[in-house]
């Protein structure tokens, strides 16, 4: 069950307007061009427009799963929370972290975040298939151990996400992760290099729920 029509700020009004003024041509969609202003917004550094990355048609998959009733994965509770008012005003998105699944320590070799991707993904994939929903779309912002998880999944033969927003932060892994994303064929919206995080897969979703309720 959806909300009320959101209605932004005028502080929020303000900022997208000198954001565009910033940022100027960008030769993006408008459903992308809305990603990048939030992401943008959210971190305060329009210099993260030259390294996001969209693969053809990501966002209308994205938000076309959500509106199917699709649930959002988040790699960190952070995420989840900033995630989660949002969904609750527009679609009424159900929004789970994957730590729910993690052990309390971490496996030998591995990291909590990546058992935790290796036990939920099949349980939450499973539950889609039950219930005639698309696949899950997964945020990344912290755990690059669990998005390679995630992929190893995927390569296995394991149902693919509706979508991978896949912008871990750091330098350990990170990278590495990132450039194994982009040589898939998944639907994808990732930042190259070593930013990211928790605030920035929220507000990449964000937008997408936002444009769900035709807020621009």
């Amino acid at each position: 069950m959806t909300g009320a029509p959101l209605a932004d700020h005028p502080i929020f009004t303000e900022s997208i307007r000198r954001i565009r003024a910033l940022l100027g041509e960008t030769g993006l969609d408008p459903l992308q061009q809305q990603v990048l202003e939030r992401l943008v917004h959210s971190s305060g550094d329009p210099g993260l427009a030259p390294v996001l990355r969209f693969s053809p048609g990501a966002c209308e998959q994205g938000l076309e799963a959500l509106r199917q009733g699709a649930l959002v994965l988040t790699d960190t509770a952070m995420a989840a929370a900033a995630v989660s008012p949002m969904a609750r005003r527009t679609l009424g998105t159900s929004v789970r972290c994957l730590l729910d699944w993690a052990p309390p320590q971490s496996p030998e070799g591995s990291t909590r975040s990546a058992a935790a991707m290796q036990r939920c993904w099949p349980e939450l994939t499973t539950a889609a298939q039950t219930a005639g929903q698309p696949m899950p779309l997964v945020l990344v912002g912290s755990a690059p151990t669990a998005l390679e998880q995630l992929l190893d999944q995927v390569d296995a033969g394991a149902p693919r996400p509706a979508l991978v927003i896949g912008m871990p932060v750091g330098f350990v892994g990170v990278p590495e992760s990132k450039r194994r994303l982009a040589s898939t064929s998944l639907d994808q919206i990732r930042l190259e290099g070593t930013r990211g995080g928790a605030g920035l897969v929220a507000a990449a979703v964000n937008a997408l729920l936002r444009a769900s309720e035709g807020s621009c």
